[in-house]
């Protein structure tokens, strides 16, 4: 990537952010009349925000899957088909890998560089453990300010214009934009200007070179060499994963655990949503109490890498032993001795024996059973419920404190 302003990625951003007309097409013409052609056909890309730009459609971008960078077609594709569930998506995919014919392949996401690439693109988050940063100037350091500078105008949108676009939760774009930007000493000494460390290097370097003398004047001892400190990028702590049950049966599904678990009120879920994952946040005072934690809701780990059990945090699950025949544990004995079960069912009502043969490795609440908005004493019986909800993330957080989650740091293994 030559610049910030031609950068695939920035410019998609960009055109997200502002509504901006984004084109396939068959030309690099960019007036205003150029055809618009299906993906497959395509072979540029039109941006109309910020500038009228045309990238190559097959061009490469700074988001980087199994040490490849990832096509501008595939981000595109991905972005087009961000609503729908994962199986839709790689269904879809195919379809059009096949009608590509060799001429080129959609990479296909797995979900959690699905959800980073969708929520990096709607501007809910300004970093992402995907994407590289844009090529340095010559002698190494980052782009140049200016570049920067100049990316940041359009691609940085406030936390009220975010709240506002997509499908993004109003609450969710809040607290990421209150979030502590995590950095190192140039960032925090010079904001956004890099620091080039070369002419402190030649300055350094007689002394570097120096040999040590035994003491000083006032008799403390002088080192025998000079470090300079290097200048390396924060590393970044991975989002943690909780698995819901897909049985039609569990009373949590993903259109209605965001809700119970963010708002401490439960209703019924909708069994017609196709939503596949979500995230949420939450503040882990025993781990970090200065940010909210991010944690990613999937109901499958159809798409997991291996590493991706390491991030596994809990399991909500009805019993049913086919939940887990694509786990990396499909025992549940041994599945729970590695990660946290959560079981909801209705107070008065014996869990499953199932559940009950999990033991204590299994967390079982109850929640008041559901009566329609209009019953008298519906809502009153609904205050429990956070109740309920605390409950279940102190279990979370005990366990995720001993497997070894830190302020900015991850288990390796569970």
């Amino acid at each position: 990537m030559a610049s910030a302003e031609a950068d695939p990625l920035l410019l998609l951003r960009q055109s997200i952010a502002s509504g901006g007309a984004i084109i396939p097409t068959t030309t690099s013409d960019t007036s205003p009349n150029a055809p618009e052609v299906p993906l497959a056909q395509a072979t540029h890309l039109h941006f109309t925000h910020p500038q009228r730009v045309a990238i190559p459609i097959d061009a490469p971008t700074r988001f980087v899957s199994n040490d490849s960078p990832v096509d501008l077609r595939s981000i595109y594709f991905a972005w087009l088909n961000r609503e729908i569930a994962i199986p839709e998506y790689n269904a879809s995919a195919t379809k059009l890998n096949d009608e590509l014919a060799g001429a080129a392949v959609v990479h296909k996401f797995a979900f959690v560089e699905r959800l980073d690439l969708i929520t990096w693109l709607e501007g809910a988050s300004e970093e992402s453990e995907y994407i590289k940063p844009l090529t340095g100037d010559k002698d190494g350091a980052p782009a140049s300010a200016a570049a920067v500078a100049a990316a940041s105008k359009t691609v940085l949108v406030s936390s009220s214009a975010r709240a506002g676009r997509g499908t993004l939760d109003p609450r969710l774009a809040q607290i990421y934009s209150g979030e502590r930007r995590m950095g190192d000493r140039n960032t925090a000494l010079r904001g956004i200007k890099p620091t080039d460390f070369s002419h402190v290097r030649k300055l350094a370097q007689p002394f570097m070179s120096r040999k040590p003398t035994s003491s000083t004047n006032n008799g403390s001892s002088i080192p025998s060499s000079v470090s300079i400190p290097s200048h390396q990028k924060p590393v970044r702590r991975p989002d943690p994963i909780i698995l819901l049950s897909p049985s039609a049966s569990s009373l949590l599904r993903m259109s209605n655990v965001k809700a119970f678990l963010e708002g401490g009120r439960y209703t019924p879920p909708d069994h017609n949503s196709t939503t596949s994952m979500l995230h949420l946040s939450r503040v882990m005072k025993d781990i970090d109490p200065s940010r909210p934690m991010r944690f990613i809701l999937v109901e499958g780990p159809e798409q997991f890498k291996p590493e991706y059990w390491n991030r596994v945090v809990a399991v909500f699950t009805t019993g049913q032993a086919w939940q887990f025949k694509n786990y990396r544990w499909s025992n549940p004995g041994d599945l729970f001795k590695h990660v946290l079960g959560v079981y909801l069912g209705w107070r008065g009502e014996q869990p499953p024996e199932a559940i009950k043969s999990y033991g204590h490795r299994v967390q079982a609440c109850s929640i008041e059973k559901w009566r329609d908005t209009g019953a008298p004493g519906a809502e009153s019986s609904r205050w429990r419920d956070r109740e309920v909800v605390e409950q279940i993330w102190k279990a979370i957080e005990v366990n995720m404190r001993a497997k070894g989650w830190r302020k900015d740091a991850a288990p390796t293994s569970i």
